[in-house]
């Protein structure tokens, strides 16, 4: 019997991205903070926290659920510029702001996947990495972007499944989906160790 798949975020992105691969799961959102820790680089923040948020679904699904036997799917992300760990904008005037600073840059994004099997605490964790090179930016672009796509929740204050794509020059890296929050090519990987293939 196939286990049981749970998706460890309240992200419709990567809710909708997860659906792509045609498997059932359902969606519990891990309660965690997510700070960063002193002298904690980019890698070392994805994965802990991708690895937290695995966790804290299996011990807030452990207190409702006495057949413990599902994998949780976890991941989180994070924008690089010139070594520096970039938040979510939370705000028009930040998402702005990044903006203003990633024009005519490369800005790199490393997205943790973790994947927790409950059924005896193991998990297996993989980093992706993506590259986006953004063109040559007027401040008039940016500030119609932000209106109008309100980037305000996305790392790095774009969207490239929508509108933000059109602010870049090119981009690089193994699986683009890891740029929306989910590496699919890698959990296809991870669940295929569990015997889980989307096509058989």
């Amino acid at each position: 019997m196939q286990k049981k798949l749970i998706l460890g975020s309240s992200s419709p992105y990567r809710k909708s991205l997860l659906t792509r691969l045609n498997l059932p799961f359902e969606c519990l959102s891990p309660n965690i903070d997510e700070s960063q820790k002193e002298h904690e680089s980019a890698h070392q923040l994805v994965k802990r926290l991708s690895i937290e948020k695995a966790i804290a679904v299996h011990q807030e699904y452990n207190q409702t659920c006495t057949q413990l036997d599902a994998l949780i799917i976890a991941s989180d992300q994070v924008a690089i510029l010139n070594d520096k760990i970039l938040g979510k904008p939370l705000s028009e005037e930040n998402a702005i702001n990044q903006l203003k600073e990633f024009s005519g840059q490369k800005v790199s994004f490393l997205t943790g996947l973790c994947l927790f099997n409950q059924e005896d605490e193991s998990y297996q964790y993989e980093t992706s990495e993506y590259h986006v090179y953004f063109r040559q930016l007027t401040i008039e672009e940016i500030k119609n972007y932000v209106r109008i796509e309100q980037p305000l929740h996305c790392a790095g204050s774009f969207m490239c499944e929508g509108l933000g794509v059109s602010l870049f020059e090119k981009m690089e890296g193994q699986d683009p989906n890891s740029l929306i929050g989910l590496p699919l090519i890698s959990l296809c990987r991870l669940l295929r160790l569990y015997n889980i293939n989307p096509i058989g």
